[in-house]
């Protein structure tokens, strides 16, 4: 039996940080040889990149090993960028980790994303 699943990673809040994530939240690839293939974010951290390892597997170049991860926490969604090569950019701007709203575009290398994700209606419920 491991406990390594119940340390935080490095640069992530810890699990007692994370609420449940809001289903409806996805990923799409906007560009290149997976462009249209869409994949939920169904977890509080996960990873993309090219290295097995990682939540989603991307053969691109140049993607690091495990590039990004999309996160969620009491905030909301937010990108982190894991040390990467090429970088992480969310709409045009390059920082360690930003939050991430409904149509936000996704570049890692030359990988072109959009993420979708539920917004609060007036009402407090997520649609």
């Amino acid at each position: 039996m491991s406990i390594e699943g119940d340390l935080p990673v490095a640069g992530r809040k810890g699990p007692e940080e994370a609420g449940p994530v809001p289903s409806g939240a996805s990923i799409r690839v906007l560009r290149g040889f997976y462009e249209d293939l869409e994949v939920p974010v169904d977890r509080d951290w996960m990873v993309i990149g090219r290295g097995r390892s990682a939540d989603m597997v991307i053969a691109e170049a140049t993607i690091s090993r495990a590039h990004a991860a999309i996160g969620y926490d009491k905030d909301g969604f937010f990108m982190q960028d894991l040390g990467s090569t090429n970088g992480t950019r969310v709409n045009g701007k390059q920082e360690a980790r930003i939050a991430l709203s409904d149509g936000d575009e996704l570049r890692l290398g030359k990988l072109r994303l959009r993420i979708t994700v539920p917004v609060e209606g007036t009402d407090g419920g997520m649609r």
